[in-house]
């Protein structure tokens, strides 16, 4: 079941916030792809076009974007 989601977390290796979302989706058993926006690029192009938001984490949830660590938010997403 948790892995009927697509999850994508555009994040930095110094955000606090983008460490705790990461490790409350692993907690929880989901998997997700984690894009480093400090280093790649397509993926900075990606979440700005997405979201545009240049501020981290930005969570993509099955195409629905989450800005910053929104846990109410993502436990709805996550519960559909």
């Amino acid at each position: 079941m948790a892995n009927e989601h697509n999850i994508i977390i555009y994040s930095t290796p110094t955000c606090p916030y983008c460490h705790q979302a990461k490790r409350y989706l692993a907690e929880r058993g989901f998997d997700f792809t984690d894009k480093d926006v400090a280093t790649d690029l397509q993926a900075r192009e990606d979440m700005i076009r997405k979201s545009g938001q240049l501020g981290v984490p930005v969570i993509d949830v099955d195409g629905n974007i989450i800005i910053g660590f929104n846990r109410p938010k993502l436990d709805e997403l996550l519960a559909e």
